[in-house]
């Protein structure tokens, strides 16, 4: 198995909620490391570019209206399969659908709202963090 990097965002939804010490201990509890971290308001045009790959899609300004609508935690994770695992611990994106016990299921208010983002494969986690972390920034 591989150690690997992922990046993580907690939503406006749980951070509002005062929610991030709970997700953070699944996180932790299923074996991944927090080595970076900061909260952070972001702007609408770092929104813009972050979901940039939606542009299109027509749930893109409600998207990027909610990911500016409150502060949000930013962080890499790192573990074994670390995207692989920071997904199952999320949970499926529909809360409806996630599993007894993972971060969606027990948060998420409704499937926009839904607690958190982890990055879904090795190129998009290395984008994805670069795009929020300086090098410098990450502990191990």
């Amino acid at each position: 198995m591989a150690v690997e990097r992922t990046l993580s965002i907690i939503k406006p939804d749980a951070t509002r909620r005062n929610l991030t010490g709970k997700i953070n201990a699944k996180f932790e509890d299923g074996g991944l490391r927090i080595v970076a971290q900061k909260r952070v308001q972001l702007s609408k045009a770092q929104a813009e570019a972050f979901y940039g790959v939606h542009r299109e899609r027509g749930f893109f300004n409600d998207l990027v209206s909610f990911m500016i609508s409150g502060p949000v935690v930013l962080q890499v994770l790192e573990g074994e399969n670390a995207i692989a695992r920071n997904r199952e611990i999320m949970g499926a994106t529909n809360p409806a659908n996630a599993a007894e016990g993972t971060i969606r299921k027990e948060f998420a208010e409704s499937i926009e709202a839904n607690s958190v983002h982890g990055s879904d494969a090795p190129e998009t986690a290395a984008q994805e963090i670069a795009f929020f972390f300086a090098g410098t920034e990450i502990v191990a």
